[in-house]
């Protein structure tokens, strides 16, 4: 949370200046807390797994967060039981009148397809142009943050020799953002897709920023608009785990593709440890705090 400081304070432009976020008195007389309304578009498989990985970094915030799960109308999920969708999820259809605080386009195991090619894109573009007008900052995961960059920005995909998969080192393009605020300057995440995006069409964005990339990984974390899109290729919301049951399945499908720095001495056998969970808490927190909590409206027009 932010220190509430007096508004002429020498110390704030000290404290400013360390990236420190600070709230003058006059700002925070302005400031009721209400809880804030989260919309999560799951788009993948799995989706009873992946809601656990988000539902538990969101929940780690001071914050009062309200969730709501999304599914796609023109696409139909084999890997989750109709009953489950039924009654936790609900189509754009149902709540497009509303607007909600903050979003999450989760990735999709479609990478290798064309954007156009896949069965649900119309009904997502138009849920990503909705967003500009109903949403306060949108958070695109792995394929729906290639999906944003393509949509939004113009900024498209190509198919890698071979499938991006492993945890890798990072560093910070943008010490200034507030996104990255208590992160150490390198650290690890993880990636797992067949994909990656063009570094020159994104260098020369005028829109889009480079926050923190990979030596190994590429582009790693992006933002456009002050935040009101933000992309993020790889998957901190992983568990250790995670990893090695894509791993797993690779395998039955007949690809042998080690994820990198990932089991101790490359070893499948043995169990891995998660060294990116601080990272991932961190992130969520300030998404929700600087990019959703503190932008929002108190009351929606």
């Amino acid at each position: 949370m932010p220190i509430k400081i007096p508004k002429l304070l020498p110390a704030r432009e000290i404290l400013e200046k360390e990236n420190i976020f600070v709230m003058d008195e006059d700002r925070a007389l302005t400031q009721d807390i209400r809880p804030l309304n989260i919309l999560i578009l799951n788009l993948m498989p799995e989706k009873e797994k992946t809601e656990a990985h988000l539902l538990r970094l969101l929940g780690n915030t001071p914050l009062q967060v309200n969730i709501s799960f999304l599914k796609t109308a023109s696409h139909e999920s084999k890997n989750t039981s109709t009953l489950h969708l039924d009654q936790f999820y609900t189509t754009f259809d149902e709540i497009k009148h509303r607007k909600y605080d903050g979003m999450i386009i989760t990735g999709a195991p479609i990478e290798l397809l064309a954007f156009e090619e896949v069965d649900y894109w119309k009904e997502l573009t138009g849920i990503m142009d909705w967003t500009k007008d109903h949403v306060t900052s949108t958070l695109h995961i792995c394929w729906g943050a290639q999906a944003a960059l393509y949509h939004h920005f113009g900024i498209m995909k190509y198919e890698l020799p071979q499938k991006c998969t492993g945890v890798f080192w990072h560093h910070i393009d943008d010490k200034s953002e507030k996104l990255l605020r208590g992160f150490d300057d390198v650290y690890l995440a993880p990636h797992s897709r067949n994909t990656d995006i063009f570094m020159e069409q994104l260098e020369a964005s005028q829109t889009v920023k480079l926050l923190s990339s990979s030596d190994e990984a590429g582009p790693f974390i992006m933002s456009a608009n002050n935040g009101k899109q933000i992309m993020i290729t790889g998957h901190l919301e992983y568990e250790a785990s995670t990893l090695a049951e894509e791993y797993r399945r690779d395998l039955e499908k007949g690809l042998n593709i080690l994820p990198q720095h990932y089991f101790p001495n490359d070893d499948p056998s043995r169990q891995p440890a998660n060294k990116w969970r601080s990272h991932a808490h961190i992130l969520f927190s300030n998404w929700l705090n600087y990019y959703v909590y503190q932008e929002t409206p108190f009351e929606w027009d």
